[in-house]
């Protein structure tokens, strides 16, 4: 049986990809900071809600045991939890930079340790991270945003490397600018800007990235290793 762990799932990214690994049979532990949010997708797909902070080691611990306890041990996790913060870097706070980090990189640091030597042990596994294009190419007023993703997809390539050759498949998703709550709560200048500089035109939506999660999640991707798929309306080209 295929157990995921999905951070930050109660909306937005975290939400659409929760929806369809159950779609596609996974059973699936929501977390996120909010309760009710993890609550309200527990109950529409059917799977279990555990709220914490993904940057709180005991948080994260507890949500490894009642996931071991109620579906069985990880055997995927998607490193989804995230926030966002819009600031000039001369105006942005040690706190600013601090929590930033804390949430993102920190988080996946901490989840991924967590769940790592069961699947280690197990011979098998996946990691899929959310990163971020603008962890490849920067953004104007998210210096800290930017730094914590691009440090998300170097961890990614360092851990592959590591862990691949036992079975532990570690990959990357640097989505462009996607249509969640965390998006539109930037400034209407910003994602007007944004969405003039994309070849598509528009901005990408939370299922799109759903679809790339779960193809790194499945079989199909056995030879995708340390990679950083990007579904950005053409945002970054490589």
């Amino acid at each position: 049986m295929s157990v995921a762990i999905v951070t930050g799932a109660g909306s937005g990214i975290g939400r659409a990809i929760a929806e369809r690994l159950a779609a596609d049979g996974y059973s699936v532990l929501i977390n996120d900071f909010d309760p009710a949010a993890a609550q309200d997708v527990a109950a529409q797909i059917g799977g279990l809600a555990v709220q914490g902070d993904v940057s709180d080691k005991n948080d994260v611990a507890r949500m490894l045991e009642t996931c071991t306890q109620e579906l069985g041990a990880p055997t995927h996790l998607i490193n989804n939890a995230g926030h966002v913060h819009q600031a000039r870097f001369t105006d942005m706070t040690v706190d600013d930079f601090d929590r930033m980090i804390a949430v993102h990189l920190r988080g996946t640091f901490l989840c991924t340790h967590a769940v790592l030597p069961a699947m280690l042990t197990a011979g098998k596994g996946c990691v899929v991270n959310i990163a971020s294009q603008l962890g490849q190419i920067g953004g104007v007023e998210l210096v800290h945003y930017s730094t914590a993703k691009a440090g998300i997809i170097g961890m990614t390539k360092a851990l592959a490397r590591e862990v691949s050759s036992q079975g532990v498949r570690v990959n990357a998703i640097a989505p462009g600018p996607i249509n969640t709550p965390l998006v539109r709560s930037l400034s209407k200048e910003w994602r007007d800007a944004k969405a003039s500089e994309l070849p598509l035109g528009r901005f990408g939506e939370p299922e799109d990235v759903a679809d790339t999660a779960a193809f790194l999640c499945s079989d199909s991707a056995k030879l995708y290793v340390g990679q950083t798929l990007n579904p950005n309306s053409g945002d970054v080209m490589l």
